[in-house]
């Protein structure tokens, strides 16, 4: 099973790839995901025309619409920032058994954005979740670039982060002239937390407290 690595797993919203030097994170109290499927969350009304996605846990079902999303959507991750490498889509099965490995031990936690039709629009991770705290990342189908669902799915996220998974606080990280991305995670409550370099690029890191979202339910 090829190994994980942060290049696969950390993206803003439409950058494939943000990559730093790993963070001493405080030590594991993972929970475990779900051992059933995990309700839907539909993000928004939707239309006649363009019904809204929902958010769904990751599946091994999901596989084939994830590739399907990565692979159309290539081109279009890689303007941004440097492109997966064709070894990404050669070991794409196993890459996913071992995702949802790490889902199944609660040390991240997977998300798709899944049309009624089955299509996947966007992805939503947490990953490094430790000591109540984890990373989130997230990207957005070029078709459905400019609709809110980045803002939507992380708002989704951050309240099943507190919710569900027992989390406090949520990391993210962008770079400087990622303006989408930036008002994303200001829209949804994050705070910038300091500076950062991705892929030599100047960034920012952004914290977001999650014990509001607990202390609303």
């Amino acid at each position: 099973m090829p190994p994980r690595g942060k290049a696969g797993l950390r993206t803003l919203l439409l950058v494939p790839e943000q990559q730093s030097a790993p963070r001493a994170r405080p030590a594991p109290g993972p929970r475990p995901a779900p051992a059933g499927p995990e309700p839907a969350l539909r993000l928004a009304p939707g239309s006649a025309s363009e019904p809204a996605p929902e958010l769904h846990l990751l599946r091994a079902d999901h596989a084939p619409a994830v590739l399907a999303f990565e692979r159309a959507n290539r081109t279009y991750f890689a303007a941004s920032i440097p492109d997966r490498g064709d070894a990404y889509f050669a070991q794409f099965a196993a890459r996913h058994r071992s995702l949802l490995d790490e889902q199944t031990l609660g040390t991240c936690y997977f998300h798709v954005l899944v049309t009624p039709g089955g299509e996947v629009l966007g992805r939503v991770n947490l990953v490094d979740v430790a000591g109540g705290s984890a990373e989130i990342a997230y990207r957005v189908a070029e078709r459905a670039a400019g609709r809110g669902l980045a803002t939507a799915a992380v708002r989704a996220i951050c309240a099943r982060a507190a919710t569900e998974y027992g989390l406090t606080t949520l990391e993210a990280e962008t770079a400087l002239d990622n303006a989408g991305s930036r008002a994303v995670l200001a829209r949804t409550g994050f705070v910038v937390a300091g500076e950062t370099t991705l892929d030599g690029r100047p960034g920012l890191r952004f914290v977001r407290d999650l014990r509001t979202e607990a202390g609303a339910r």
